[in-house]
């Protein structure tokens, strides 16, 4: 290969590298702007209501027992008993759990963010079967049970909008706050009348809870039998924790799902045991689902993969410049291909700044299309003809499309990128079948580019 061409190979390449620095600059915009917008969804969510994780209800019995205790006297080497007491708690989970939820989604501004923040109508009913004694077979007389209470574990108590009534039986109970039970955290409980232990009692609950929360809504399903069905007016519901709905529908106006589970599948009173009296709750906590209204793709995680083509954007560009140089004879300095470089750079600038106030869609393609213009308005005096600068453009324009239609298909980016290089291999080799390289260099120059803008020759 000649010397005048390797020089021009070696500045492009370098110009590539030396445009990494400003790419690097936006990506670490893009981070630094997200960064911001986290720190203000959180502030929203502090000033009201944040994640909600519902666990409960949870029937809890607090007992004293008598503990009597053989013992030897050293000195007289007689036995005698030592009475004493411990304290100590029993839990009950429903037989069965139900939770019937509608769920309302609103837009909450600080500046130009944007936090959207759920109100659930929740109606949760159930029954819990408590058995004869409580389950005691042995030195039952030795047990003083206090009243028994069921406790509600709601992760943000300031997002509660409703006075919180029990149905119980056919008797109505007021809520209180605090579940006075470490491992369910925040939330509410009720005291219920004495149980007549002397049989198994059937305990038929149901209550409604109109909840507030920012970004999600989980429920623990804490019956021995669950049944959750959630609907909402939000039409991009991303499915979170260990079991996935069993139907689910989503439309353009929102969505709707049912899940069901039982201790078979979620073996829930054993991580119970595990978590009261082992401290051990992550595996409690955990075994929730529920349902995120958080955007799934937002602005500036589309910003931050668009930036990722912006090498390969690039170098494609660059090559069909070269290409048009090499098959019209034109000579292009190197800096002229360095400022449609830059151009292409600020098109991820345009991007980022315009997606905060305009949506990423509107904000793309009004970018894309400032970059086009200028580019294929300065393309068509360094190419020296309309035709070719609006050839030059259309190509331009038509990666835009192509790089729009990667970010939009996650799941098929990767073959259409894959497929996108290939074609465009295919297009360089036929167009260039014919070309003798070692000839490229070798050929006269043509005049400096006349930059009278008023003069373009076809």
């Amino acid at each position: 290969m000649n010397r005048n061409l390797s020089f021009k190979l070696g500045a492009i390449a370098l110009l590539i590298i030396l445009l990494m620095i400003p790419l690097l600059l936006i990506s670490g915009l893009i981070g630094e702007r997200q960064q911001l917008r986290d720190g203000v969804l959180e502030d929203i969510a502090r000033s009201s209501s944040t994640q909600q994780q519902l666990r409960g209800p949870v029937l809890v019995v607090d007992y004293r027992k008598t503990v009597r205790t053989w013992k030897t006297d050293e000195k007289t080497k007689k036995r005698y008993q030592e009475v004493g007491e411990e304290q100590g708690r029993m839990f009950f989970l429903p037989e069965q759990f139900e939770l019937d939820g509608k769920v309302q989604t609103e837009l909450r501004a600080r500046g130009i963010y944007e936090a959207r923040l759920f109100h659930a109508d929740n109606h949760i009913s159930g029954q819990f079967v408590v058995p004869e004694q409580y389950g005691i077979k042995e030195d039952f007389a030795d047990y003083k049970f206090d009243q028994p209470f069921l406790a509600v574990g709601i992760s943000d108590i300031r997002g509660i909008e409703n006075a919180l009534q029990l149905q119980l039986n056919g008797q109505v109970l007021d809520f209180a706050p605090g579940t006075f039970v470490t491992w369910l955290d925040e939330g509410v409980h009720v005291t219920l009348p004495p149980l007549d232990l002397r049989k198994a009692s059937r305990l038929d609950f149901a209550f409604d809870l109109r909840l507030q929360g920012t970004g999600q809504l989980a429920v623990l399903p804490v019956g021995k039998t669950s049944k959750v069905l959630l609907t909402a007016n939000w039409p991009h519901p991303s499915f979170i924790g260990n079991y996935l709905p069993v139907r689910r529908e989503v439309t353009e106006k929102g969505f709707s799902a049912i899940w069901q589970t039982s201790f078979f599948s979620t073996n829930l009173e054993h991580a119970m045991e595990r978590c009261a009296f082992g401290s051990q709750c992550q595996g409690f906590n955990s075994r929730s689902f529920g349902v995120s209204f958080i955007d799934p793709v937002d602005q500036y995680l589309k910003s931050d993969r668009a930036i990722k083509y912006a090498l390969l954007f690039i170098g494609l560009t660059f090559a069909g410049f070269f290409l048009f140089e090499v098959l019209k004879s034109l000579a292009v300095h190197p800096i002229q291909y360095g400022l449609v470089g830059v151009a292409l750079a600020f098109f991820y600038l345009l991007l980022l700044s315009l997606s905060e106030h305009l949506g990423f869609e509107l904000a793309y393609g009004v970018s894309a299309t400032a970059c086009v213009g200028l580019i294929g308005f300065y393309v068509s005096h360094v190419l020296r003809s309309w035709r070719n600068g609006a050839m030059f453009a259309g190509a331009l324009a038509a990666l835009y499309g192509l790089l729009y239609g990667l970010l939009s298909a996650e799941d098929y980016a990767l073959l259409m990128g894959s497929l996108l290089l290939f074609g465009l291999l295919g297009v360089f080799m036929v167009l260039t079948r014919k070309l003798d390289w070692y000839g490229v260099g070798q050929r006269k120059e043509t005049q400096p580019l006349n930059f009278d803008l008023g003069v373009i020759r076809e």
